[in-house]
Order: C-alpha cells, then structure tokens, then sequence
C-alpha cells in the first residue's frame, strides 16, 4: 500500500494536540489554519484557526503497526471513511489546501446547499430528478428529496451531479 492523506476525526478543540502528538510519533499530518478576527468584545485581534474545526489530515499507508499508532493518538476520535474502512483524500486536494491557507487572502468555507434549496440532479443515474437538497451525507454526497402524492423519496447522490435551480438564485 503506497502512503495517501486520510482524515482524521478529532475531539473538539483537540486539533493541535493530535497535531503535536502525531508529530512526537513522527507521522505526517496536516492542520490547515486560517486567520479570521478573534470575537471577543473586549480586544480585537487576529487568531490562527483551523479551517476545518475537528479534523486533521495525516499521511499514512495505514499498515496495522501505523494505524494503531494514529487512532490512539490523544484526542483521536476516529479515521472518517464509510463501512469499507477509511476513505483517503486526492494529494492534488491536500496540495490545493496547503496553497490556500500559505496565503495572505481570506479563505472561505461553507457549503454549496442549503437545506430547502430546489436541485436537479444533472448527471448519474438520477438525471432529470428535480427534488429538495436535504443534508449533506459523507465526503461528496448529497441527500435530495423528491415529493410525489404527498409522499417523500430520497436519493442519495454525488455532489458533483446536483445543480442548483435558477427559482433560487433569486
């Protein structure tokens, strides 16, 4: 198995740590941060952050010695993937990401759906349903809604094969 980028799931506000203590165990991990304006009333000030508050990546090709060694690393709650094991992330992913957060320009997150929003799913085996985003569901899948007889179906499908419809870009 050659080393991929995996994602680890981390207690809240446990990201640092784990990030030092998969350091002290020599693993290669990654904690995008970005700098946003620190809430407080009383002063005003920049503060580093992570991007994604509760995970971190790290590199691995997972061998049994290795993978023990992560998953007990203090403040580990999990390695995210599905019921066939841990999903990795694309190294171009990562790479965009370190890009990202080594500049100087406000990075912004969110999500592309919001819950209520019309879709048409575009591509896939769906195409042509037109439905009601509903939640996002793991890494790129999306669940949309469709109502027929006052009775609901839904369809979990690819992110990448919804588009929003125009009636919400008003």
């Amino acid at each position: 198995m050659h080393p991929a980028w995996y994602v680890l799931h981390t207690r809240s506000r446990f990201e640092e740590v784990v990030f030092d203590g998969l350091d002290r165990k020599s693993l290669e991990a990654f904690l995008p941060k970005i700098t946003v304006m620190s809430k407080r009333r009383d002063r005003r000030k920049k503060m580093r952050v992570p991007l994604f508050p509760g995970y971190i990546f790290v590199k691995s090709d997972l061998n049994p010695h290795e993978r023990i060694e992560i998953v007990k690393t203090l403040g580990v709650v999990r390695l995210v993937g599905n019921k066939d094991g841990p999903i990795s992330v694309p190294d171009e992913a990562i790479d965009s990401l370190q890009i990202m957060v080594g500049g100087e320009d406000p990075v912004e997150t969110g999500t592309r759906f919001q819950k209520g929003d019309r879709v048409m799913v575009v591509e896939g085996p769906f195409t042509g349903v037109i439905g009601t985003f509903v939640r996002y569901r793991g890494f790129g899948r999306v669940v949309v809604a469709i109502e027929a007889l006052g009775q609901y179906a839904a369809v979990n499908v690819n992110e990448k094969h919804v588009e929003m419809l125009i009636e919400n870009l008003h």
